[in-house]
Formats: structure tokens, sequence, C-alpha cells
């Protein structure tokens, strides 16, 4: 059988392909590892190139040491001697070029092999970096060099790991050109994302920063955009309410149909990343978009909520946006100042809204005229990452308690103090850090952290007496969480009754655990089986306003994975164009889904 390879390629010619032409079709998706392609036949037909891709991954993950090894050395260094001597693959090359090292100056060509000395000689391998980046379009010069820095610091094993996936990242690309593939909405919704990251107070802007807070001109320039967009994608009702949430509704096909109501929030921490809250909003946004284009209306209109406030930076509270559609907007809210002493009743008149409880209790839904709420949202850890899944189905978001402790002793000289007669509040905080690692280590989905230790006057010849401390327990569950908090609180009490101490424990937060409505949960996982990706569950960690609104109404959510390590709340924060376009696909397929069951679910 002889194959033209230069045709466009399509999935059934791959799943009736002989091995040895399938191998041969997707020669140089692996660099110089046909062995990879061989093996992945094995799991034929593929209904979906997504399919395709992760048995790929598979593989991979499956492979020996040596073998993954052996790929990571098949490929070239980045600017190296392989590419001035033009003895690249055609695939290689084509992707060096569109980075532009084949036109780096001498300064930056410099850099770039000592980079490449000094990794070879840390690691023994290449450095590989997938240079068309998370968008596709090509990283600069400036920021492969950026990337090549940090990561010469990481431990051995984790960039063996991060190697290997952006080896998969260059795979995937090289699949899609194959294939012709387009991630369209990935690629606008991408392309909004960081439209809306122009945006940033001033200090943060000057330094290239991203930090966007509760009603600032950059926050009322976000409002603002995401406005003129939501009319742009077809939206039949677009506002700025009361609290500052845009809201955007598209109609059902009747004047009295339920509403699925959907969003996350836009705000920022300082020095934030593009995607942490935005892409829950921009998603559902360009899904509308292609539901307005089509001329298609569903039984249920869509409500899509780009909630003002969720972390809490400006003012010492946080859910603002969210708290006010829940009826549980705080009065005494309007009154906290910020960091100049501008009320936030002030912030909100400055912005043109009323700032009066009038008009914020007014924003409230009643829940009976909702079918849920749904967010998506990238993840903001690891555990996508690491698995090289795109997608997670979430089951709970986790319940926390926080505390500000401190252990009391007795400060005494460093020197003269025989250790079995010390009272070193330190070390019983110490004792008692370790004591939540391995507490909160030893059940799934539980963790705790330590995040904060001073020793007030301390001196390095001195006994600490007192240690300020500061306790962050959270579970999937409140029995979980309650269980784990009991736990370390009697260490707490047993490590100090030992040592002679005395402790205080003052609680700061209290938060109910939030578990997906298992209806709303299998929507998602059925949505993602529709893409084509495995179906993999996990508990979120971090609070989102899906954990406000489950006080009203049924709902789940739907994690998107993060790259470089799942970092967020980070400028290194980031997904990529294919992984938001399965995101937005598994949206789709939710509200198809949700259609053909009628508007009564």
């Amino acid at each position: 059988m002889s194959l033209n390879l230069n045709l466009n390629l399509n999935l059934n010619t791959l799943n009736t392909a002989s091995i040895e032409d399938f191998v041969a079709l997707l020669d140089g998706v692996y660099e110089h590892s046909p062995w990879i392609a061989r093996r992945a036949a094995a799991a034929r037909p593929f209904h979906s190139v997504t399919a395709l891709k992760q048995a790929l991954i598979q593989v991979l993950r499956e492979a020996s040491e040596a073998e993954q090894l052996g790929l990571i050395r098949a490929h070239p260094e980045l600017a190296g001697k392989a590419m001035l001597a033009r003895s690249l693959t055609a695939e290689s090359t084509g992707e060096q070029s569109r980075a532009g090292l084949s036109d780096c100056s001498p300064e930056e060509f410099a850099r770039i092999q000592q980079l490449n000395t000094d990794y070879n000689a840390r690691f023994g391998w290449p450095f590989i970096l997938a240079v068309r980046g998370p968008r596709g379009q090509g990283l600069s010069r400036a920021e492969i060099i950026a990337t090549f820095a940090r990561r010469l610091a990481q431990p051995a094993d984790v960039e063996r790991a991060e190697c290997l996936r952006q080896i998969h990242r260059i795979a995937e690309i090289r699949l899609n050109d194959k294939f012709g593939v387009e991630p369209r909405l990935g690629n606008q919704v991408w392309d909004w994302a960081h439209e809306l990251a122009r945006h940033s107070e001033p200090g943060f802007l000057e330094a290239g920063q991203l930090t966007v807070t509760y009603l600032t001109e950059a926050h009322r320039a976000v409002a603002a955009q995401l406005q003129s967009w939501m009319i742009e994608c077809g939206f039949d009702e677009v506002s700025i309410d009361a609290v500052g949430n845009v809201v955007g509704v598209y109609h059902g096909m009747k004047a009295d149909a339920p509403r699925l109501l959907t969003g996350s929030h836009y705000d920022t921490v300082r020095n934030a990343g593009a995607h942490d809250g935005r892409l829950g909003v921009l998603l559902p946004m360009a899904c509308v978009r292609e539901l307005h284009a089509a001329g298609r209306r569903l039984p249920f209109a869509i409500e899509v909520v780009a909630f003002s406030e969720e972390e809490g930076q400006r003012y010492p509270a946080t859910f603002l946006g969210s708290s006010a559609l829940t009826g549980q907007f705080d009065p005494a809210w309007l009154e906290l100042q910020d960091g100049e002493g501008i009320t936030m009743r002030a912030a909100m008149q400055a912005a043109g809204l009323p700032g009066t409880m009038e008009a914020i209790t007014a924003l409230a839904r009643d829940p009976s005229s909702y079918l849920g709420f749904v967010e998506v949202h990238i993840e903001q850890g690891p555990v996508l990452h690491g698995q090289d899944l795109a997608l997670g189905v979430v089951t709970s978001i986790n319940g926390s308690r926080r505390y500000l402790g401190e252990v009391i002793g007795q400060a005494a000289h460093a020197g003269t103090t025989p250790m079995g007669q010390r009272r070193d509040a330190a070390a019983a905080v110490a004792e008692l850090l370790l004591f939540v690692e391995r507490c909160a280590a030893a059940n799934a989905g539980t963790v705790g952290t330590v995040g904060q230790l001073q020793v007030p006057a301390g001196s390095i010849n001195v006994i600490p007496g007192r240690c300020q401390f500061s306790l962050d327990l959270r579970a999937p569950s409140d029995a979980a969480r309650d269980a784990l908090d009991a736990e370390v609180r009697e260490a707490l009490i047993r490590i100090c009754e030992r040592r002679g101490l005395s402790w205080t424990l003052q609680p700061t937060l209290a938060a109910h655990a939030a578990p997906s409505d298992p209806s709303w949960q299998a929507r998602w996982e059925r949505a993602v089986a529709a893409t084509g990706c495995q179906v993999f569950h996990l508990p979120s960690g971090a609070g989102h306003d899906a954990m406000k609104l489950h006080e009203r109404m049924p709902q789940a959510m739907l994690f998107v994975r993060g790259q470089n390590e799942g970092i967020s709340h980070n400028p290194l924060e980031s997904t990529n164009n294919d992984d938001i376009e399965l995101a937005a696909q598994a949206f789709t397929h939710l509200l198809d889904h949700l259609a053909a069951e009628g508007h009564t679910p």
C-alpha cells in the first residue's frame, strides 16, 4: 500500500492504514522516534484527533526512563549547531525559524549558547521548549531566553518531566498542522484574555505586571471592554449592575425560559496571570457568539456574569460580586476602607454605581428561575499538568478553616540553657508544622499549611520565647475538614503540654465545602467524554464564586489545565489554545446535552 503523505491527513486514513503506513503518516510528530507511533497504533480506531493525542501521550507515559531520555536527546539544541548546519528536521527548522532563532543578535546568540552549555552540563540532555508557544504563533526570543534561564534552576526530575510535556506540546501543534486543525475558539478566548491584560493599575502597568482591583480605573476599563464584547457576541441584554458585575443574557426559545447561570470573576490579585477567573467569563461568551452566529436558541436562557470582585485585594472582603447575587452582601462592607482611606461606598459612587443597599439587595437571584450554575476555571494547581490532561471535572470545592496562633514559652540565653531545660516556642511550632504536613498528607484531597512564622524580637543567640504562626486547613468535605482541624488542635495541646508552653489560637475564617451537584457533575463528565478527553476527577483546593452560588442553587465546575506546573496568582500562569478549545467544546456539549434533556433537568 502506497500513501501520498502530502495529502491532508484524516482519521479514516490513519485508522485503516497498515502499521508501517501508520508510522509513516505520523513521521515527524515525535523527533526521530517512530516507536511511539508504532505502539500507539494498537489503540486504534481513533474517533478524534484528541483521542490520538492522548494515545501517543500514554505510550510515552508508559515508556521506560531510558526511552524517555532517548526521545529528549533526539531533539536538537535551540539555535544550536544543527540549525547553523541546516541539518534540522523540516518541522524543527520551521519552528525555530518562526520563533526568530535564525535571526538572533550576536548577544542573544551568545546568551543561548551559554545557556545550552550550562543546561547540558547540569542535566545531560538538550533543553526542550515548544517555541511556537501556548497560542501557536511563536514565542519571542526574550521569552525563550527567560524560560531557559528559569528552568535551568529546576531539579532534574522536575525538568525531565517538563521536557516531556514540552515534547507533547510540540507534537500537538504538529498534529494540528497535519490534520488541518485550528483551535478557533481557543484562539479567540486566548486573544481576549491577553487583550484584557493590557489594562492594569499604575505602578504595575509600567512594570509590565497585571493588577486589577475592585473599581479602580483599570477595573472599570475591563468591565467596559467585557460589556462591549458581550454586545458584539450577540447577547440580548448586557448591563453593569450595582456592584460592578457585567451581566449578559442570551434569551432562550421562550421569554419565560429558565436560565443557566455561568461566569467567574474579572478582578485579579496583584502581579497576576491573565487567565484566573477571566477564562470562565470569556469562554461562555465565545460559545454564545457561536449560538448567535448560527441563529440558534436553546430551551433555556444563558446568563453569563463577570463577577466584579472575588479576590479581596482592595477591601478586606471577598466574593462581593457573587454575594450580591446570593443575597449575602454585608451592609457593613460599604463602610470598609482601602489603603488610601476610600470607603467602598465612595468607590462605588465614583464609578457611577448607586452605593446603596437598596440597589445591591435588588440583585439577588431567585433560584427557582435557574437550572443551576456552572463555572469554567483554570486549575491553579499542578494535578492536571502532572497527568498530561487538558480538562478535569471538579468533585468539590474544599472547605477550610484558618487561624492565627501563638505559642508562648520562655526566652533565655542560647548558650547557657541546657537543651532539656528549654521552653522553646519556635521548636513547638516547628513540631506542629511537621504534624500538619503528615496529618494532611494521610488523607486524599486534604491539605494543611503553616504559611506564616514569626519570632517577635528574635535574636540569633536567644531561645525563642514566643512564636506566631498561621494555619490553613482544607478538605473536600466539612467532615474531613473538621477532622483535620480537631487533630491539629489536639496536637497543639499535646506539644505545648509536653514542652511546658501556653498557646492561643484565633479563628479567622471558616468556609463550608461545596460538593458538586451529582447531576451537574455527571453533565460535565459526559461533556468531557464527548470531546475525546479522559474523564478525570479532582477537588478544588482554591475558593471560587461557585462556592457562593452553591448556597442557592446546584453547581459544578470544570477545570482547565495550567502550564508551568499549574502555577497561578503569578505572571507565569498560563494555559494553551488547544486546552481552551477543548473546554469550549465541553461547554458546547453541556449546552447541547442540556437542551436535549428539555428545560427541567
